[in-house]
């Protein structure tokens, strides 16, 4: 049996419960070649689609179908890894821009996949579904011209800046309706933005306020999501969706705690929103306090230094039931699964979604929450990679086949480092039922 989750030093955080035992098998992903990218120092790089940055089993469909989705494409940071990786330092392919991206390629469309699994363990894509705009033309994974939040340069391969574009989208999850629409998740705006099914962007959904940032873009923007988004902390923006079995609720989480006010809260906090989502009339039913995991429970990453708090995030959730979810949480080489019940659950004080609020929701430490009336989310384990031999680094999408069969994806960044892209089947010993 897999170890019973741990308290938090606080004793506030967590709900002791045993976690499922679970078999691991490693099936066999696509290889989907994305072609050479070559540098001006004469340094090539092959790259791969890293198509499991989220996935979704849409109840109904056969159990061996799911759907994955990319990320923005390939990117390199222009500290660090540019010297790393190409050869040449942030001066020579970002103009000396330390928070740049390089894209190997600019061109790069973030792309749905159907995936279907063969009773060999061999999964292979069924289906392909690129983002578009609603004249047809494709979009792109190039950062937005934001200025009512942070943002980001681009660079081309050559080391020339690109334009930026309110097109681009870094989606990170997926989930598919009955009428065969999908809403996705992006960390530019942060957004979410509901898809047909041949790709076309119906429209996407911003904090409030941030909608000027798209008046160009080539599909419906609106700003009705919560303004105090804008505070996410770049590049940590609506990591996980779902959506309830009826169709009529969405479900979304930021990935790390909000910069509210400042940076010093977003590396600090142990705080994570989670929100309750109208689609039809696109109103926030609720917001709730997810309760980060100290880094150090994260052994396989803390086996030779603990990391920073900041490093602990949630990359995917996905709803179990009406308010059940599951939620994906971890560093790189360590993850876990928790399950949380937004039902049994009290919604975050609306005072906290103002800026003004002080302290802020991040600034609380774990044992002041619940003295500001906040009570976090109580966190069930069902299984913590550490303790299950063959699971991957680096995991990003979960889609449930089964009360007792998970498959989960990884992101592979396109291979820029070498890394191939993985999808293990998790079989639990038993099912994955309400938290009481």
């Amino acid at each position: 049996m897999l170890k019973t989750a741990i308290l938090s030093a606080t004793g506030l955080l967590v709900v002791i419960g045993a976690a499922s035992a679970a078999d691991v098998t490693a099936l066999k992903a696509p290889a989907l070649p994305l072609g050479s990218v070559s540098f001006p120092n004469g340094k090539s790089i092959d790259l791969s689609v890293g198509f499991g940055s989220g996935a979704y089993h849409r109840p109904g469909d056969p159990e061996n179908v799911f759907y994955t989705i990319t990320d923005r494409g390939p990117n390199i940071d222009c500290k660090g890894d540019a010297k790393k990786l190409i050869g040449l330092d942030e001066k020579a392919m970002c103009d000396g821009n330390l928070d740049g991206k390089v894209f190997p390629q600019p061109g790069f469309t973030p792309t749905i996949y159907q995936m279907t699994i063969g009773d060999d363990g061999t999964v292979s894509v069924t289906d392909t579904t690129p983002l578009r705009g609603q004249d047809g033309k494709l979009l792109s994974g190039l950062p937005n011209p934001l200025t009512g939040t942070t943002t980001e340069a681009g660079y081309s391969p050559e080391g020339k800046r690109i334009t930026s574009t309110p097109n681009g989208f870094d989606s990170e999850a997926i989930a598919r309706l009955a009428d065969d629409s999908y809403w996705i998740s992006d960390e530019y705006g942060v957004s979410i933005a509901h898809v047909a099914a041949d790709g076309k962007v119906l429209e996407r959904l911003v904090p409030a306020g941030l909608e000027s940032d798209y008046a160009d873009a080539d599909y419906p923007v609106k700003g009705t999501l919560p303004a105090i988004l804008m505070k996410r902390k770049l590049n940590r923006g609506i990591e996980g969706l779902s959506v309830s079995p009826d169709g009529a609720t969405l479900y979304f989480s930021i990935q790390s705690p909000l910069a509210n006010p400042d940076n010093a809260a977003y590396k600090s906090s142990r705080t994570v929103r989670i929100f309750k989502f109208d689609p039809k009339s696109e109103k926030v039913l609720g917001e709730y306090a997810y309760p980060l995991d100290e880094p150090a429970t994260f052994k396989a990453d803390s086996a030779k230094k603990t990391p920073k708090q900041s490093s602990v995030k949630v990359s995917e959730l996905t709803a179990l039931g009406h308010d059940q979810l599951l939620v994906l949480e971890r560093i790189s080489k360590t993850t876990k699964l928790y399950k949380i019940d937004l039902a049994a659950a009290k919604t975050v004080p609306s005072g906290f979604d103002d800026a003004a609020q002080s302290p802020s929701l991040e600034q609380l430490a774990p044992k002041d929450l619940a003295a500001d009336g906040i009570a976090v989310l109580h966190k069930t384990l069902v299984l913590d990679s550490d303790d299950l031999p063959g699971m991957p680094e680096k995991i990003e999408g979960i889609a449930v086949l089964d009360p007792t069969t998970l498959i989960l994806t990884t992101d592979n960044d396109f291979g820029i480092a070498g890394a191939d892209s993985a999808i293990v089947k998790v079989h639990l010993d038993k099912p994955l039922v309400a938290v009481n």
